[in-house]
């Protein structure tokens, strides 16, 4: 059942372990709807295995996730219907044009080819890429990849967005590109954002901060009391205190 007046993302008590080796312990946290919330941790913090369960490529044992205030066991087409995903991996089809891949996706999501040709051309033309909508993808940079990747990933007008490490091995330009575009969204179209990353500058003062480390949430709020709790001036500062260095 859906809950009523619910965040577009919760998770509250979740833990996970591959075998005896714990990864997530205790995870709770919420993601609104027009806030871009960071998942920052180093490598090897959780995140990915948090978004593996929220995703469902996992199954969780302990804890409750609900999407678009559908239970996530209970209700899980529900649930994976509100959501769109750009996982750190490339998942696009090289030998497809961009415009194949993107029908595909839309397929998968019971669109009709008008509605997802209308689609198609309202996220491409956002992020300068519907002229080159017949280049197979093979042909296009690694930031022009991940843009084809947020414009699939919100095809189906998701509640939310989730965003796993997308600006790793792009050139500086391309990153603040995507970091600035995914910000705009948030504002523009109400989305709600989670977005995991280990670089600090992809961080907005505006943002809602959540530290992951070692498997537990060490902070999480807005920007400025993530600051204050680490007794830190700024976000680097306060990665290291919160992190160990």
């Amino acid at each position: 059942m859906k809950a009523v007046n619910a965040p577009a993302l919760a998770v509250e008590n979740l833990s996970y372990a591959y075998g005896k080796n714990p990864v997530l312990d205790d995870v709770g946290f919420t993601v609104d709807p027009g806030i871009c919330t960071i998942l920052l941790g180093p490598n090897g913090a959780g995140k990915s295995t948090l978004f593996s369960l929220i995703t469902r490529l996992y199954d969780s044992g302990e804890g409750l996730i609900r999407i678009g205030g559908f239970d996530l066991k209970k209700s899980s087409s529900q649930a994976l219907a509100c959501l769109g995903v750009v996982f750190q991996q490339p998942t696009l089809d090289l030998d497809l044009n961009v415009m194949q891949n993107l029908r595909y996706h839309a397929a998968l999501h019971g669109l009709s080819r008008r509605l997802a040709d209308i689609r198609i051309r309202e996220e491409l033309e956002r992020q300068a890429m519907f002229e080159r909508r017949y280049e197979k993808v093979r042909q296009l940079n690694g930031g022009h990849r991940r843009r084809v990747e947020i414009a699939r990933a919100l095809l189906h007008k998701p509640q939310v967005l989730l965003l796993d490490e997308p600006t790793v091995g792009l050139d500086v330009p391309s990153r603040k590109g995507i970091v600035d575009y995914v910000h705009r969204l948030c504002a523009d179209q109400g989305i709600a954002v989670l977005w995991a990353t280990h670089l600090i500058d992809e961080v907005y003062d505006s943002d809602r901060l959540i530290v992951l480390h070692e498997g537990k949430i060490r902070a999480q709020g807005g920007v400025p009391q993530v600051l204050e709790l680490a007794a830190a001036a700024d976000i680097g500062a306060a990665f290291q205190v919160l992190t160990g260095g």
